[in-house]
């Protein structure tokens, strides 16, 4: 790509939804799994097409923040992942208190699948952005 029209917004924005794409494979690989080893059916929520939908929207959105982070703050991309290191704790702590239903085993599959999909999500969010942002591989391969 022509180094004139990949300015730090595009490639945040690209590296959000790039970040995004590979994520929400990763989350419909784990709603896979779960689902299968604990038997938890009720996909009223948590569905192929809230995960598709919503992760790669939320990873566009990311990327837009972590560009506004870059040009905030001098220390941009700490700042980024302390940030959403902690709304990753707080949000995982947030969906141990849920309650999906009045039967407990249901519960508690639900709270484990949405945990474990905050996790993902938190993880890509707070170090992937940064990483692959900085990467210059990346950016001469994949932007």
């Amino acid at each position: 790509m022509d180094d004139k029209y990949l300015s730090p917004f595009t490639k945040s924005i690209l590296t959000g939804v790039f970040v995004g794409f590979v994520l929400s494979i990763v989350c419909l690989i784990y709603n896979l799994i779960y689902r299968d080893s604990t038997g938890f059916t009720p996909s009223i929520i948590i569905n192929v097409s809230s995960l598709i939908f919503a992760v790669n929207l939320l990873f566009l959105v990311l990327g837009g923040i972590y560009y506004a982070f870059l040009r905030a703050f001098k220390k941009g991309d700490i700042i980024y992942i302390i940030v959403f290191v902690l709304l990753t704790i707080f949000f995982i702590w947030q969906a141990e208190e849920s309650q999906r239903s009045t039967d407990e085993v249901l519960t508690a599959q639900f709270r484990g699948l949405l945990a474990g999909i905050i996790l993902i999500l938190g993880i890509g969010a707070s170090f992937l952005i940064p990483f692959l942002y900085r990467n210059k591989s990346f950016e001469e391969n994949v932007l």
